[in-house]
């Protein structure tokens, strides 16, 4: 368990400049000041880090799009794009590539040019990584990407080996060649993998992380990571924001079960998903099981008011006792 008043501490001071409903961007504005493209609103927009970016402060998770049918994956892309998500992740292992190729079938043909599109590798060498841009490249049918990122650092060891095999050497090529806008790295087992990262280098623009209410009990990545990243400007994609099913009684990925349920017995889904954006989040990346989900999320996106302190302390305390493995199953 971490101190609770020095997390609530560290809190205040990271929720100011990021909680914006805009930011500079390349978009249009309609007169009532609602950001806006030829899709139609936006959801509000957040800084994404040091960069000249701003994204949409909810965004779509592609393992969830690729194992839909092409039916129900084309419904939820187009629900995202009308409730005002711009921002669109995946990785080329993903149901081994189909995520990306709905993306390519079903998003970048009519929408490239509105979207922010991400992918990430698991390549432990500079040969796979190349291999995986171009594959990942040629299935979402684009010659470039928004945000390139080395996929799920499971350990500082792990890191160590990623660099040793010069994964992040190519990361820096491929920006620097055009290919890739922007890089980042992800993980969600161990904040070790994350800290020893930003230990070794600064050349990331995006971290990818777990951020929920169970998070700060146990292995805390708002605890230990998100405060470095807010004070190199990096920007925070906030995943497993529903511990990935763990919160519905899960323990296997992307799946709900019999074990004791966060939601709804403690905390309803709006409290649950409300208290990530009260952090100095740039996005919540949300993994939809069909077009309802979606819509469900976008809802949510559109009520957020903010949430202070004294509320947070609240939501964390209600999930404090079965915070641990059972519930964020993926910390192993």
């Amino acid at each position: 368990m971490i101190d609770r008043r020095s997390f609530l501490i560290s809190l205040a001071g990271l929720t100011t400049g990021i909680l914006l409903p805009g930011c500079k961007q390349k978009r249009s504005t309609t007169t009532e000041g609602t950001s806006s493209d030829r899709l139609g609103s936006l959801l509000p927009t957040r800084a994404l880090g040091r960069t000249a970016e701003a994204v949409t402060m909810l965004g779509v998770g592609g393992w969830h799009i690729g194992r839909m049918s092409e039916r129900d994956a084309q419904a939820t892309i187009e629900v995202a794009l009308e409730g005002g998500v711009r921002f669109f992740d995946t990785a080329e292992t993903y149901q081994s590539g189909d995520s990306e190729r709905y993306f390519g079938k079903f998003l970048t043909p009519k929408y490239r040019d509105k979207v922010y599109l991400m992918t990430k590798t698991t390549a432990r060498d500079a040969n796979t990584a190349r291999r995986h841009l171009k594959g990942s490249l040629s299935r979402m049918k684009t010659d470039y990407l928004d945000l390139w990122q080395v996929h799920n650092l499971s350990s500082s060891e792990d890191t160590d080996e990623r660099i040793q095999g010069g994964i992040f050497d190519v990361l820096l090529e491929a920006k620097e060649s055009g290919k890739v806008r922007h890089i980042g790295f992800t993980g969600h087992a161990r904040p070790s993998s994350h800290l020893r990262a930003l230990d070794k280098t600064d050349i990331f623009d995006a971290c990818q992380m777990p951020i929920n209410l169970a998070d700060p009990s146990y292995e805390s990545f708002i605890e230990h990571v998100l405060p470095k990243l807010i004070e190199r400007k990096i920007g925070v994609l906030a995943m497993k924001t529903l511990a990935n099913g763990g919160f519905f009684g899960g323990s296997q990925h992307g799946e709900h079960g019999n074990n004791p349920k966060v939601v709804p017995d403690l905390v309803s889904i709006r409290e649950a998903i409300h208290f990530v954006w009260s952090l100095p989040v740039s996005v919540l990346i949300t993994g939809p099981d069909n077009p309802l989900h979606m819509k469900e999320k976008i809802s949510l996106a559109r009520s957020f008011a903010g949430m202070d302190e004294e509320q947070r302390k609240e939501l964390v305390a209600k999930v404090a006792a079965m915070a641990g493995k059972r519930v964020e199953f993926y910390k192993a």
